[in-house]
Parts: structure tokens; sequence; C-alpha cells
């Protein structure tokens, strides 16, 4: 597949996440839900691995490497995500959340030397102010009533997290792993580590059957697991970290069109600005320094 492809199935797909997580608060711990996810997802790729014959097997050093890509980027990251939604709206954890395009591209530069261009720090400015626009109006109540300060610490803490674990899979493929066996590994860990977790919190594991619930984890499993991260990771792969990661800007855009289709979200004059805004940073960020507008993200090479 193209860049371009592999960017726009992950971010249509992680965008439409955020309806279907809905589905699954409820009687299931987050924790407890996130495990199975997770456990789920890596059971499909190891599958698939071992049909299309794909090397498994890995050292314990790079076993090390792939535990730790599993604790931040399918551990710790959503663990912090669904607490901080606890005390904030998702909207305001979308906003913060999108802190990670920033992070993503400093740890690029401090642990690969990949410069940081104008018009990708111009573009990731300009997105993340379209997506204050866009949840503006949650923004300004919050100011009315307080913002719950553990809420923001944990998003935040959550964006960071997320983007170190970014920075750990882009050095796992520049060690030569492919990135299904690695996706697998990485999402056996991150579920293994949730379950220890909800086990020492003292979460009940259960699992709802309900068919909205199953319905809503096997999509979460299957294409929000699955199908994207194989697709984001490979993007990063070719692209690096710091463009990649762009897609946390956008998804939240695409959020609020499902909302608009299935929740009857009323649209206003700041969200159409910002999401106008988001698009135009999308196409700055993804540019190149040298070349023409979106030559890499059409392109099937390398960024580094």
């Amino acid at each position: 597949m193209s860049n371009l492809v592999l960017y726009v199935i992950a971010v249509l797909i992680w965008g439409s996440t955020w309806l279907a997580i809905k589905f699954q608060l409820g009687p299931v711990a987050p924790a407890v839900s996130v495990a199975v996810r997770f456990a789920i997802a890596a059971a499909l790729l190891f599958v698939y691995a071992a049909r299309r014959r794909l090397p498994l097997r890995f050292g314990a050093g790079g076993h090390g490497w792939l535990a730790l890509q599993g604790l931040l980027m399918f551990g710790i990251n959503y663990v912090t995500v669904y607490l901080s939604e606890r005390t904030l709206p998702s909207g305001i954890v979308a906003v913060i959340f999108s802190l990670a395009v920033f992070f993503n591209l400093i740890g690029a530069r401090l642990c690969f030397g990949t410069p940081i261009q104008r018009t990708a720090m111009a573009g990731a400015l300009l997105g993340c102010g379209g997506v204050v626009l866009v949840f503006w109006p949650q923004i300004a109540d919050l100011s009315n009533t307080g913002t719950p300060v553990e809420g923001v610490v944990l998003a935040t803490v959550s964006a960071l997290i997320a983007s170190v674990g970014n920075i750990v899979a882009s050095r796992n493929h520049r060690a030569g792993q492919a990135v299904v066996p690695n996706t697998a590994w990485s999402m056996f860990y991150g579920a293994l580590f949730v379950g220890i977790y909800a086990m020492a919190t003292g979460e009940r594991l259960a699992i709802d059957w309900s068919v909205t619930y199953i319905a809503s984890l096997l999509y979460l499993s299957m294409f929000g697991s699955v199908v994207a991260f194989t697709a984001y990771l490979t993007l990063m792969k070719r692209i690096g970290p710091g463009k990649a990661g762009y897609s946390s800007v956008a998804i939240p855009i695409v959020a609020l069109l499902l909302s608009t289709l299935f929740e009857s979200l009323r649209w206003q004059p700041l969200m159409i600005v910002g999401a106008l805004l988001c698009l135009a940073g999308n196409l700055l960020v993804l540019q190149s320094g040298r070349a023409a507008v979106l030559r890499r993200l059409f392109s099937g090479g390398s960024a580094d």
C-alpha cells in the first residue's frame, strides 16, 4: 500500500474507535477491556504471521525492547486515557493528546537526529490550534467549572507515553524487526501488563456478553488494533514517527464527523474554522522540505 492509503486507514479507523469505545464503558473495568482487546488482537496477528511463515523468534534483547514497546503503546498509554476520561470529556482528552505531535517531532530529533522542519512545526502548531477551536465549547465549559488537574495530567502523560512508545517502535523497526511480528509481540506484552495491572488493582475479571459490547470489542480488536496499528507502524517505519504521529491531530476531526452523523452533533462556526485549520496543518506537516507537497506521503520510500 502507498503511504497515503496507510495514513488514511489509520486516521479513519482510529477516528471511529472513539464511537466504538463508548459501547465498552459500563460493567466491565476499562483495564480489563483493554487487556482483552489487545489479547485478541495479538492472537490474530500471531495466527496471520504463522500462516505467512513470518519469523516470530527474537532474542532476549529483542523481547526486552518489544516488552517496552508493548508497555508504552498498548499499556500505560491506554490506561491513562481511560483514567483521564473519568474527569474530562473525551474531546478535551483528544485536544491534550494532540500534544503527541510535538513530542514525536522532539523525540525523533533527540533519538535519531531527525531535523525538525519549519513547515512540520508550523503545521503541528496550526493543527493543534485547529483542534482546540473544534472543541472550544467544551474548553469554555471547563473554564467556568474549573479544570480537573488530575485528568489534565493523566491525558498529558498519555500523549507523552504514546510518543515514547512511537520512538521505541521506530528503534525496533530500525533494528530489523518486521512490522507484523513486532506488533503481535508488543500487543501481547501490552495485554499482559494491563491484565496484571487489572488484577493488582482488584478489578473484576469479567466480560459483558451483550451484543453491543462484543461487537464493539471485536471491532476494536480487529480493526482498531490489528489493521490500524499495522498500517500506522508500517507508515511510521517509512516516513518516521514525527510525520506519522500527526494522525493524532487528524483523528479528532473524523471522530467529530461521526458524532455529527450518529449523535446529532451541531456544528458551530469555530468548529468549521478549526477543522479547516487542522487540514491545512495536515498538509504542512506532511510536506517535504526539499520536494513537492505530499511527495513522501504518495511515495513508498523512507524518510530516513
